[in-house]
């Protein structure tokens, strides 16, 4: 199967994007680690998205499609699942037309609900290790010793786009760019909504019960905690 998850910055797409990846031997493929992997890197293309990223702006399409595309043939048969791509139309349709000439297509579009109002909250507590890269929130993912990755011993620090003033930018580039994509998939009839609020385990158990109604074709249109 695979898979979309869709949702404001900070809702939880990630967490549960590698719990799927685990349990249903899913390729978990983020564009934001591939973007930060190749700013890390200094490739040409991580030097032209840290820029943007920084001032909280959406990376160029052709810039983010090329990654992702290479990591798309790496997917195994049982599938992927997709982490923060598309983020507009136009990223939908030339994911769309790429799977196509591959043989594969979208399954299930998973859209996480939740108010910006808890975003802000949830961001603004994100933390990142300056070594390794493992993420961390204070609320409810820290580190065992406050201010030290539990992996490799190292600082953990803000992410540059998780400041105040960036992540307002975000919500706003989110509105305008990511919500006609909510509408694009369900005039397709494969998105699902869920309540992203709540205990990850809480959360990830419904979101296996609306995967399942994917794989039974049943129509749902949204389902909460």
């Amino acid at each position: 199967m695979n898979l979309v998850l869709l949702g404001l910055p900070g809702v939880g797409k990630g967490t549960q994007a590698k719990l799927l990846a685990t349990e249903y031997d899913l390729v978990h493929i983020s564009t934001g680690d591939l973007l930060r992997e190749a700013v890390n890197k200094g490739t040409p293309l991580g030097k032209q998205a840290k820029e943007i990223m920084v001032r909280g702006e959406l990376v160029p399409d052709v810039l983010v499609f090329s990654l992702l595309k290479e990591r798309l043939k790496l997917s195994n048969p049982n599938g992927f699942v997709l982490d923060g791509f598309p983020r507009n139309v136009y990223q939908a349709r030339i994911l769309e037309e790429y799977l196509e000439e591959i043989n594969k297509k979208i399954n299930c579009v998973i859209y996480f609900e939740v108010s910006e109002e808890e975003i802000v909250r949830r961001l603004s507590a994100r933390r990142i290790c300056a070594r390794c890269q493992a993420n961390y929130n204070l609320i409810t993912k820290p580190p065992k010793k406050e201010g030290i990755c539990d992996i490799c011993g190292e600082k953990i620090i803000y992410r540059s786009d998780d400041h105040p003033e960036t992540i307002k930018e975000r919500l706003k580039v989110y509105q305008k760019e990511t919500v006609p994509v909510i509408e694009y998939y369900q005039q397709q009839g494969i998105l699902k909504k869920i309540n992203g609020k709540g205990q990850i385990n809480q959360i990830y158990n419904l979101l296996k019960n609306t995967l399942q109604s994917c794989k039974d074709g049943a129509s749902v249109d949204s389902a909460s905690s």
